[in-house]
């Protein structure tokens, strides 16, 4: 493997780490490498520019969503064991 090669995957592992959402642990599992590995590639790129602002922004605002849908799951999730309680109370 040359090492144009390395370099690339390399800075799409570290895109992919940075950007998509998913932990560094799901990333180096999907690539086929080390989390240590993982961790030193975005480590060491991690100030390139290997991620654009436009990525960084939409990373930001799927984190944001995705906080966002974890609470209004839990919020939904209450209020259904609510709704049974109060189901289940005799009047």
């Amino acid at each position: 493997m040359g090492t144009g090669r390395t370099d690339e995957f390399r800075k799409d592992a570290v895109r992919i780490a940075l950007t998509s959402g998913l932990t560094r642990r799901q990333v180096a599992d999907d690539l086929g490498v080390g989390l240590s590995t993982l961790n030193k590639w975005v480590t060491a790129h991690r100030a390139t520019d290997v991620v654009s602002p436009e990525d960084r922004e939409l990373a930001r605002e799927n984190e944001r969503l995705r906080r966002e849908n974890r609470i209004l799951k839990e919020e939904r999730d209450i209020l259904k064991k609510a709704t049974q309680f109060f189901a289940s109370q005799k009047p």
